[in-house]
């Protein structure tokens, strides 16, 4: 009997699936281009938040953060599509895919960022490519363009590193073979011995029973946005647009603007980056301002 996978609102997860028998999958451009646009589908419709991705030939490798509780349904959507696709293109009966979707937890900022290396570096190991930058289908070029990417949220690493030099430098200089993994009764965790009593700990935070995977109706978890803004206003008594952000009140109200936005309204920072009041703002910028005034509301 197939357990469930264990994981918890905000758990980072290295995710992957091969192809049935290891076989070849993705066998020409067109199909690597439609599984990236999958993903983005995806991604927009069950809100995943997808951090990295590489897709190969016989498999692909997701970074993904559980935000809104609807993994199996993402995962769902990119298997369960691609595998008609490749049944209408190429024929034959069976799987396509090898069995479910692999996912891991992983630890903490250190450790995603080890994961990043090894799955960009992946075409490379698998000699697709001489330099990870070369490879098309991977998130490799996305980061640190001043532009928004279609496919994923690239702020988490953009926060994490100085700029785009530093990323590729620490990406091309740790050529990682195995990530550094533990088998434990949650399944398998990207990290250290340490971390196990952590993730059982949020896994297990709701009424001291296990977090599994689950659907949610968005509107439960969720406040509108509108509700949001209305309740903001009243309690400072003026419109947002009205916040004078060259202030050192204003620079705080909108931090705490910022803050309700993210956790009661569920807004990622590329959609925080197209209000007006965050307008003269970098969108990598903003998850370092959330992190300040989410620490100043705590207080």
């Amino acid at each position: 009997m197939r357990t469930a996978r264990r994981t918890y609102e905000g758990a980072f997860h290295h995710a992957m699936n091969r192809g049935h028998e290891g076989r070849i999958i993705f066998i020409d451009e067109a199909d690597k281009d439609l599984f990236v646009e999958l993903i983005n589908k995806a991604r927009n419709l069950t809100h995943t938040s997808v951090m990295a991705y590489c897709i190969l030939d016989n498999h692909y490798h997701l970074l993904i953060q559980n935000i809104s509780e609807r993994m199996p349904d993402f995962f769902k959507l990119i298997n369960g599509e691609y595998a008609v696709h490749f049944r209408k293109k190429y024929g034959g009966k069976g799987y396509v895919f090898q069995d479910r979707y692999q996912t891991k937890l992983i630890q903490d900022e250190s450790y995603m960022m080890v994961c990043l290396a090894y799955i960009l570096n992946n075409p490379v190991k698998a000699g697709l490519c001489r330099d990870f930058l070369s490879y098309r289908w991977s998130s490799a070029l996305a980061y640190f363009t001043n532009t928004e990417s279609e496919h994923m949220d690239c702020s988490f690493f953009e926060e994490l590193f100085e700029n785009r030099q530093s990323l590729y430098v620490f990406i091309e200089t740790n050529p990682i073979d195995e990530l550094p993994q533990v088998k434990t009764e949650l399944g398998w965790i990207i990290g250290g011995d340490f971390f196990i009593s952590t993730a059982k700990e949020n896994a297990e935070r709701r009424g001291g029973q296990e977090s599994f995977e689950r659907r949610r109706n968005e509107d439960q978890h969720f406040e509108p946005v509108e509700k949001v803004i209305f309740e903001f206003e009243k309690k400072h008594g003026f419109k947002i647009d009205n916040i004078p952000i060259q202030t050192h009140q204003g620079k705080r109200l909108r931090g705490e603007l910022l803050v309700h936005l993210k956790d009661r309204a569920g807004l990622y920072y590329r959609e925080i980056a197209q209000m007006d009041i965050f307008g003269d703002l970098k969108r990598n910028s903003l998850g370092s301002i959330y992190k300040l005034y989410k620490k100043k509301l705590e207080k």
